[in-house]
């Protein structure tokens, strides 16, 4: 099995960016956890980071087409595309990927405008607020999902 964990806008500034909010762990360290944690359970993971709303669809779309980008399942924390991105709502809607979104922080907790989600009607499930652990609890739900 192979899933695509996808990071999105300014999750590349993860351990410098209010770690306060996000903690101090940075993506490589989050990656790195996640790649241990998938391992054991013989998961393969491809992990991808872009702060751009059409890179991120095309990573997903060719997640769901045949050739060696092909992934099972998808994890994705759109940042804050979260909020307004119908375009990477439909991709995933689209390709018929199993989804789980994820959240570092615990929305519900923050700014009124945090707290709605367009991409997690069209996902298994939504894990926000446990941090880095978020991203493993999803891998083990599509590890049985999709698996």
């Amino acid at each position: 099995m192979k899933i695509l964990v996808i990071h999105g806008p300014n999750l590349n500034l993860l351990g410098k960016r209010e770690p306060d909010i996000y903690g101090s762990d940075s993506l490589e360290q989050i990656n790195g956890l996640i790649q241990e944690h998938a391992s054991v359970k013989d998961i393969s993971i491809d992990f991808y980071q872009s702060n751009h709303e059409g890179d991120i669809i095309d990573r997903i779309h060719r997640a769901a087409s045949e050739g060696p980008e092909r992934c099972d399942a998808l994890v994705i924390n759109p940042g804050a595309f979260t909020h307004y991105s119908i375009a990477i709502r439909d991709a995933i809607q689209g390709t018929g990927l199993p989804a789980i979104e994820v959240h570092l922080s615990n929305l519900d907790a923050r700014e009124p405008f945090r707290q709605t989600s367009v991409i997690a009607p069209v996902c298994r499930g939504r894990i926000t607020g446990l941090g880095y652990r978020g991203y493993l609890l999803a891998i083990d739900a599509l590890g049985e999902i999709a698996g």
